[in-house]
């Protein structure tokens, strides 16, 4: 796909007569959750609108991307680059010039990305050098540590977006401390929330627990980020076979990792200690999975969210946390990028866990988004 080469001015076209157009830019696992909520509440408000679906295809693998289509009943895209995998400089400068040639033929008003991946920072550069207006829901999460690609991702888009849409009360704060205008923030709540709410019911009615045949409550752990895949890694799983010694273990397998358990014999060696091992999930199975775990291990952010929700404890293998708010309000416990920790679990899950709700976290955000959006742009 080639950029046209002197794109219309946006301010030139950004309304086709009187029907306006709004693009949404969805890549990776957790995008689709996040914006299927924001894209049907804009349709159901704006039916008269153009609402442009461009999935970049960062996640390429089956259950990472395309099942989340079928699962979430999002809308087949109108534009798909099948970027796929690369470092991560290729792949967002690949994503950049794929996203940026349709935005200059689209002429949206207004585009609308999510979170902190690569996907979502190559679409607000492209929409910023294009002069189009960005929203970023998601917005003013930090973990302070900047050797997390996703943390630069996410000042970075913040910088970048006319939109500040936050799920939670310190993104506020951190955009304020940025420089970041009040009234450029926005209060919605966490909209991939929305879509938990809406498939928990499907979810559970498809008996994954008894597919796995579990006898009991379990431990589900997903394992994904770089800082657990290099030399933490054999420790970490050497402490989930002392656990499946005592509880039953379910492990499903993000592409990442399988390539590192593949390639040490580890895949074999979990099996052999009685962990269920399986390749990824769709949204659907992992989402019954979680709902009915005594407990869940993780390195994953949005993980921490869900758990909060659904009430099970959460225990995190990440030394810093961008999701404080699950900490303070919800049932996440932070253990550090230490997988010996694991031992201490069993007396952590004694202690009493919170009980308040997040706010926002209540399946209504895609609307209050909406809302904002459609104000904003009159």
């Amino acid at each position: 796909m080639t950029r046209q080469s002197s794109p219309t001015p946006a301010s030139a076209t950004a309304t086709r007569g009187s029907v306006r157009t709004f693009c949404y830019v969805v890549g990776a696992r957790p995008n689709f959750m996040k914006v299927g909520p924001v894209l049907r509440a804009m349709r159901s408000r704006l039916p008269a609108d153009r609402h442009v679906l461009i999935h970049t295809g960062q996640h390429y693998d089956h259950e990472m991307s395309r099942v989340f289509l079928e699962d979430l009943q999002v809308p087949e895209p109108d534009h798909h680059l099948d970027v796929g995998s690369a470092d991560p400089s290729s792949q967002t400068a690949r994503m950049m010039e794929g996203v940026g040639s349709l935005l200059a033929r689209e002429a949206p008003q207004l585009v609308v990305v999510a979170g902190d991946v690569n996907s979502t920072l190559a679409a607000a550069l492209a929409a910023a050098k294009l002069d189009l207006r960005v929203a970023h829901l998601e917005s003013g999460l930090r973990s302070f540590d900047r050797s997390m690609p996703e943390e630069l991702n996410r000042v970075l888009v913040d910088r970048i977006a006319d939109l500040l849409l936050i799920h939670s009360p310190e993104a506020r704060d951190n955009l304020l401390a940025e420089g970041a205008g009040d009234e450029s923030i926005y209060m919605v709540g966490n909209t991939m929330i929305d879509t938990l709410v809406g498939q928990r019911p499907t979810a559970q009615g498809r008996l994954v627990r008894e597919r796995y045949g579990l006898r009991d409550r379990y431990l589900l752990v997903t394992l994904h980020r770089p800082a657990l895949l290099g030399e933490l890694l054999a420790p970490t799983l050497r402490a989930l076979e002392t656990v499946a010694e005592e509880i039953e273990v379910v492990f499903p397998v993000h592409p990442r990792t399988q390539a590192h358990l593949e390639g040490s014999g580890d895949d074999r060696t979990l099996r052999e200690a009685g962990v269920h091992v399986s390749p990824p999930l769709g949204y659907l199975d992992f989402l019954g999975l979680e709902a009915e775990a005594r407990f869940v291990a993780t390195d994953s952010g949005g993980v921490q969210e869900e758990t909060s929700f659904l009430g099970v404890r959460c225990f995190t293998f990440r030394d810093s946390n961008e999701r404080l708010v699950t900490e303070e309000l919800g049932t996440n416990t932070r253990l550090g990028a230490k997988p010996e920790r694991l031992a201490e679990i069993p007396e952590l899950l004694q202690r009493p866990k919170p009980g308040d709700v997040i706010p926002g976290w209540d399946g209504a955000a895609g609307g209050r988004a909406a809302e904002v959006l459609r104000r904003a742009l009159g």
